[in-house]
């Protein structure tokens, strides 16, 4: 094709037979299921505008740490823990509850960097190991001098996923800590090898964002119980032991997002009587394979992550030609009611990204991509 021209505006051609039967593949928030609307809406004036702290309210939260206790296969003595603040508050959170001196970060992308700032910005914490690698590449975490090591299941910004297993050469005293946002729900992992394990609502769990929500090991919990007894200065809002205390009450320190709670109490359910984390699994995974078999055989497209085994099932990243624009393919979509496929903001490529959480079909991933085509067909 001839060097991209100047798009005008983005006309709408494509046929309704062609379009997905729905257009939201963003990378969070995402989808919601109609079926978690109409539940939250059958809650109606019993739910919504009433004290989180009664009987209603705490017999949900119950049902949801329950439910994800079971989607996750909880080793013994791990529990679910949650809070408000989504993941970027449980950054700080660990920053001053569950690194004890100096941590170690893996930084493959923008969320990953924003943990590693926490730590670093810490007057109380040794400045931290810091293992970077390239956007769209990966590296991992090694045995050093530290008594925490983060890295992310699932870099949101650039499609990247890395393992979840605990560093080889560390002793007891190690906590692995996991950024899951993007991946909880879509990605399987073994539990355990991880002690804590922390996510948003807004991926996998098809909810709200303002919520975080946390797999914590006894070896976790002693660590925040340790550092509140050693009298590390801690804003309440930060406090994780009494997040822990909360949660055990199936309730949250502060007020939180009622509607939130009921939709991914929903999804929760759903995931679990469909299959649980295999199946949510292997469903992300059919639809990454439509989208990586897609970029692959087209010759004006190709898969940000070079690395196959580093490619993520829950967020396909897609780099276009320089022959045509990106941008203007996702405000063509757009205008066709298939939203959110732009790229993170602060990667500056000429790509798409595709969010495939167990809440979108595969049979509409198919549709996206032949729909992708027929607009860079029609592009100038």
């Amino acid at each position: 094709m001839s060097a991209a021209q100047p798009f005008d505006g983005p006309p709408t051609f494509l046929p309704d037979s062609m379009l997905p039967a729905d257009g939201r593949f963003g990378s969070g928030p995402a989808k919601i299921r109609q079926e978690q609307v109409d539940a939250l809406t059958a809650l109606g004036r019993s739910w919504l505008g009433t004290s989180h702290r009664q009987a209603p309210v705490r017999r949900v939260v119950g049902e949801l740490r329950a439910g994800l206790a079971d989607f996750f296969a909880l080793p013994d003595g791990y529990e679910v823990v949650l809070g408000n603040g989504g993941s970027n508050a449980f950054w700080d959170i660990a920053t001053s509850c569950l690194v004890l001196r100096r941590a170690q970060h893996v930084v493959i992308g923008e969320f990953s960097a924003k943990f590693a700032a926490a730590t670093t910005a810490a007057p109380f914490l040794a400045d931290p190991d810091v293992r970077r690698a390239e956007p769209g590449s990966a590296t991992t975490a090694q045995a050093a001098q530290v008594d925490a090591y983060a890295w992310p299941h699932n870099e949101t910004s650039t499609g990247v996923a890395l393992p979840v297993q605990r560093v080889a050469g560390t002793g007891p005293e190690a906590l692995m800590l996991v950024d899951g946002t993007s991946g909880a729900g879509g990605l399987a992992f073994d539990a355990e090898q991880a002690d804590a394990y922390y996510f948003a609502p807004q991926k996998c769990f098809g909810s709200d964002g303002g919520l975080w929500l946390a797999l914590l090991s006894p070896a976790a919990i002693e660590r925040a119980e340790r550092i509140g007894r050693d009298g590390r200065w801690i804003p309440a809002f930060l406090d994780l032991v009494a997040a822990i205390e909360n949660s055990r009450k199936d309730q949250t320190l502060n007020t939180p997002a009622l509607a939130t709670l009921a939709l991914m109490n929903e999804q929760v359910r759903w995931l679990n009587e469909n299959g649980g984390q295999a199946w949510a699994a292997q469903r992300c995974a059919s639809s990454a394979a439509i989208v990586y078999d897609w970029a692959q055989a087209n010759p004006l497209t190709t898969p940000f992550v070079a690395v196959p085994a580093h490619r993520s099932q829950v967020v396909a990243t897609i780099d276009f030609d320089d022959s045509i624009d990106a941008a203007a393919v996702a405000a063509t979509l757009r205008a066709h009611g298939i939203v959110d496929l732009e790229p993170y903001r602060k990667l500056g490529r000429n790509q798409l990204r595709f969010g495939l959480y167990p809440a979108v079909q595969p049979d509409d991933v198919r549709a996206l991509v032949a729909c992708v085509d027929a607009v860079v067909e029609h592009l100038p």
